[in-house]
């Protein structure tokens, strides 16, 4: 998912250069919802790593 969220950065930054306002805000709005999701299931899955390892060691 951080690729795509990587790919729509890309996309709106050379959407920006050439003066596609409209691709460029879409784009750019697109690559801000999808690193957003990734950075939620980032800590979800950090946050249930630590519970059962937790449960694991002890």
């Amino acid at each position: 998912m951080l690729k795509w969220a990587f790919i729509f950065l890309l996309i709106a930054i050379v959407a920006g250069i050439f003066g596609f306002s409209g691709v460029e805000q879409a784009s750019a709005t697109i690559a801000q919802w999808l690193f957003g999701i990734f950075l939620v299931l980032f800590l979800g899955a950090i946050a249930i790593g630590l519970a059962i390892g937790a449960r694991l060691t002890s």
